[in-house]
């Protein structure tokens, strides 16, 4: 079983952010497991921290380690 990785990413704050995100990581790790909250600005995925990390960023976002 894979490491869950949480970050928080203060500027994903509506709906279409968290869509952004969840496709982002969704397309950088096809199996991971993939948790988006809006409310809370928490991210949670399965899989490489590093890649996951990445693909948030590329999609302009700003992760930090929760």
């Amino acid at each position: 079983m894979s490491e869950k990785t949480v970050f928080t990413v203060n500027d994903m704050t509506c709906g279409h952010c968290a869509g952004t995100v969840r496709r982002a990581l969704q397309e950088a790790l096809p199996d991971a497991e993939i948790s988006v909250d809006v409310a809370t600005h928490k991210v949670s995925f399965t899989g490489d921290r590093a890649k996951g990390e990445e693909a948030i960023r590329e999609a302009g976002y700003t992760p930090e380690a929760a």
